[in-house]
């Protein structure tokens, strides 16, 4: 059994036993290519969820009549990326075993590898939903496997074809897309055609990971890899209650805030909110 933390996510309180959804922090940014600080996400979500209600409005619904419970960060070895890996995916591993969600907040986007992992040994056939500015498909970045920017080509060898869907893209390289052309099915910029993969995925289990920079960044600039041309808060709103409250949800991550580069706060505040809605559509 998992202890709980002693600041938690606001409303995830209850105790392990009562909870179907477990939140975990993996603060992890050893492979950001571009500006790191992904470390900081999870504690600054944290702090700054006391900022916002316990009630959505746009659900009706309240985190005070559900039970979560947050199990606070993992400690992190920075100096191996494959330790960190399986680190994640012990933690997701107890939570699943214990027949509930787990539910990831990074940290970098690699972190999805360690708990994908982990979903992928309990659940045979379980299928990808990926929001995201960037494809995330290189079969390596600079001669490393393990990077930010190859986790849905590593767990695209987990899955094989017709298993991840993907939307938001706008940045990659060429290789990536036409890797997307034969292996997955991808809808750049937007979240066109999201309803009729809902459809299609219902009843199976399904894997969602969220990267935040799918948002714009005139709404989003606290992450280290801005990408012009993104969603709007509403859009993302109604895409994740999308996916949440009528999927077979088996677990789930959201990434990439870098709190550092939003002095205003506004970035962590979007990113608690997402988290809110996330977890009221699961529930």
């Amino acid at each position: 059994m998992l202890n709980k933390n002693v600041q938690t996510f606001i409303a995830c309180d209850s105790e392990y036993e009562d909870a179907k959804i477990v939140l975990f922090g993996a603060g992890f940014d050893g492979t950001t290519s571009f500006r790191p600080g992904t470390r900081f996400g999870p504690t600054a979500i944290r702090n700054e969820s006391f900022g916002i209600e316990t009630y959505s409005p746009y659900q009706n619904k309240d985190m005070t009549d559900y039970s979560y419970f947050d199990s606070g960060d993992l400690e992190l070895p920075f100096g191996s990326t494959t330790r960190v890996v399986a680190d994640i995916a012990m933690r997701s591993d107890q939570i699943l075993s214990d027949g509930k969600i787990p539910f990831m907040i990074g940290g970098e986007h690699l972190v999805t590898l360690g708990q994908f992992m982990a979903v992928k040994e309990k659940y045979d056939d379980v299928y990808i939903i990926h929001f995201d500015a960037h494809a995330d498909l290189r079969d390596d970045y600079l001669g490393q496997k393990l990077s930010h920017a190859c986790v849905l080509r590593r767990c695209y060898e987990l899955t094989g074809d017709d298993h991840i869907f993907q939307f938001g893209i706008r940045s990659g390289d060429r290789e990536e897309f036409v890797f997307a052309d034969e292996h997955t099915e991808m809808h750049k910029f937007n979240f066109e055609g999201l309803e009729e993969t809902v459809e299609k995925l219902k009843g199976k289990n399904v894997y969602f990971t969220l990267d935040l920079d799918v948002l714009d960044p005139s709404i989003f600039p606290g992450t280290g890899t801005p990408e012009a041309g993104g969603v709007t808060f509403e859009e993302l709103r109604k895409a994740i209650t999308l996916v949440c409250s009528k999927l077979n949800i088996i677990g789930c991550d959201v990434n990439e805030l870098s709190p550092q580069y939003d002095q205003s706060g506004v970035s962590t505040a979007v990113a608690c909110k997402v988290i809110r809605e996330m977890l009221l559509a699961l529930s």
